[in-house]
C-alpha cells in the first residue's frame, strides 16, 4: 500500500473507478424485478408450460453471462483454461451483466445457458414465478462480507442501528446472512424510502448492484454494504471501508452463488450438460488449487474479465487471517480452517433446506406469499439436479481437498452458524 493511500489518498486509477461506477436510476429500477416479478416482465402466467416457448438456441453454444463478482470464478475459468473446448464444446467470451435483475432476464429470455445466481434467487423464480431453473452445482463457498463506511464506528452487528445498508438483492444470502447477524444484536430490518427517518433499533435495507457499493460507501450514500467478492475488497482498498465479519465466519462454508441451467435444456440434451457440468467441477477444482493465479487471471491486468486490479482480486480471494484481521473481529471462528473464498461443487441438500427456511423469516420486498406453503424437502429433490454433478466428481479428483471436507460422508454435512 503505498503512503498515499495511508493518508487517505486514491491513486489516479483508483478514482477513475469509483467515478466510473456512479449508481444511475435505471440499475435500481432492473434490481426491482424481485418485487414485481419474472413472469408478468414477460406477459407470462407463472407456469412451467408457459415459459416453453422461451428456450436457449440448439447450437449447444455455450453462452455464459455473470456478474462480475468472484462468485463467477469457475465459469471464467473453464472459458479462460480451455475446460469446455476439452469436452469437445464451443464457448462463447462471457458476457458481463452489471445487476441481478438483467442477468435474471437475460437468461429467461434464453440469451444464456449458463449462469451463475445468488442461491435464493432459483428459489425465487422456480416457485414464484413458474420458471424451469434448475441449480446443477454450487459455484463457491464464502467468498462474502460486511464492509462499514470509515464514517462510520462499528465493531459489531450492534452498532448497525440507525444505519442505511446495501445488499445486492433481497433474494441473495447476503441479505439472509445480514438479517440473522440484526436480529441476533436485537436491531430490525426495515425498507423505507430514502429521507424516511431511522430509528436506533432499525437497519434500513436498499438493493443496490455490487459494482456501485464501494463508490456509494466513499460517497456516504450508505453506511455499510454486504456482499460478494472482490467488492469487498474494494471497498476496503478504494473506499478506505473496514471489514466488519466475514460471512463464511458466520455460516461455515455456506454457498452463496450457484451454477444454474434451463432444466428444459438439461432434459432436452443431457449429453451436453454432462459435459458442461465436468467442464464446471475441472474449473472448480483449477481455482481452488491456484486461488493466486486465478485472481490474476480474472483481474484487469490478465483477461480483464472483473474490473478489477490483480491487487484487489487477489486480496479478495486469498487475504484471510488472524494476523490480518484477528483485532477487527472480523474472523471470530478462525478454527474453523475457511478461504475467504473457497471452491467445492456438491449443493449440499441440508444447506438448501436451511434457505428455505431462513427466507420465510427474512425481510425482501414484494410478494412472499410463496414462501408461505414451501416445503423445503421438496425444493431440496425439485430445485437441485445432483445426477450430473455427482458423475463429473466421481470423474475428476481434487475437489475433496477443501477446508472441512468429510472424506467419510462427502455428500452430506451439518449446517453451522455462529454469530
Amino acid at each position: 500500500m503505498s503512503d498515499g493511500k495511508k493518508n487517505g489518498t486514491m491513486t489516479p486509477d483508483e478514482l477513475e473507478y469509483l467515478q466510473a461506477h456512479e449508481m444511475s436510476r435505471r440499475d435500481f429500477l432492473l434490481d426491482s424485478l424481485a418485487v414485481g416479478g419474472l413472469a408478468a416482465s414477460f406477459g407470462l402466467a407463472p407456469s412451467m408450460s408457459a415459459w416453453a416457448g422461451i428456450q436457449p438456441p440448439d447450437d449447444e453454444v455455450v453462452r455464459i453471462g455473470y456478474l462480475p463478482i468472484t462468485d463467477a470464478t469457475v465459469l471464467l475459468v473453464a472459458h479462460a483454461k480451455g475446460f469446455f473446448e476439452e469436452e469437445g464444446l464451443k464457448a462463447e467470451r462471457p458476457t458481463l451483466i452489471r445487476g441481478w435483475s438483467p442477468l435474471v432476464e437475460g437468461f429467461a429470455a434464453g440469451k444464456f445457458n449458463l449462469v451463475h445466481f445468488l442461491k435464493p434467487i432459483p428459489i425465487w423464480m422456480r416457485y414464484n414465478n413458474g420458471f424451469p431453473v434448475k441449480i446443477m452445482s454450487w459455484a463457491h463457498l464464502n467468498g462474502s462480507g460486511v464492509v462499514v463506511g470509515k464514517h462510520i464506528k462499528a465493531s459489531n452487528f450492534a452498532d448497525l442501528g440507525g444505519l442505511q445498508i446495501a445488499v445486492p438483492y433481497w433474494y441473495s444470502m447476503h441479505n439472509i446472512v445480514l438479517q440473522m447477524g440484526l436480529k441476533h444484536a436485537g436491531l430490525k430490518p426495515v425498507i423505507k424510502a430514502q429521507g424516511e427517518p431511522i430509528a436506533a433499533d432499525e437497519v434500513n435495507l436498499q438493493i443496490m448492484p455490487p459494482p456501485d457499493m464501494p463508490p456509494a460507501l466513499a460517497a456516504k450514500k450508505i453506511d455499510a454494504f454486504i456482499v460478494a467478492e472482490p467488492f469487498n475488497a474494494a471497498g476496503e482498498l478504494l473506499a478506505g471501508g473496514k471489514m466488519l465479519r466475514f460471512t463464511g465466519d458466520i455460516w461455515r462454508n455456506h454457498p452463496c452463488c450457484v451454477v444454474c441451467m434451463n432444466e428444459l435444456q438439461v432434459t432436452k440434451n443431457p449429453e451436453w450438460s454432462q459435459k458442461v457440468m465436468n467442464a464446471i467441477v475441472k474449473a472448480q477444482i483449477y481455482s481452488q488449487e491456484n486461488k493466486q493465479e486465478v485472481a490474476r487471471l480474472l483481474s484487469k491486468d490478465g483477461e480483464k474479465y472483473l474490473p478489477m486490479k490483480a491487487k484487489v482480486v487477489e486480496r479478495a480471494m486469498t487475504l484471510y487471517s488472524q494476523e490480518a484481521y484477528g483485532q477487527s473481529k472480523a474472523i471470530q471462528n478462525a478454527s474453523w480452517g475457511s478461504g475467504r473464498i473457497d471452491f467445492q461443487p456438491w449443493p449440499f441438500p441440508s444447506a438448501t433446506k436451511l434457505i428455505v427456511n431462513e427466507l420465510k423469516n427474512t425481510l425482501v420486498g414484494g410478494d412472499t406469499t410463496f414462501l408461505n406453503d414451501l416445503d423445503p424437502d421438496f425444493v431440496v429433490n425439485d430445485l437441485v439436479d445432483y445426477e450430473f454433478v455427482k458423475k463429473a466428481m466421481e470423474t475428476h479428483t481434487g475437489w475433496e481437498n477443501v477446508p472441512g471436507f468429510n472424506a467419510s460422508n462427502p455428500f452430506d454435512r451439518e449446517e453451522i452458524v455462529s454469530i
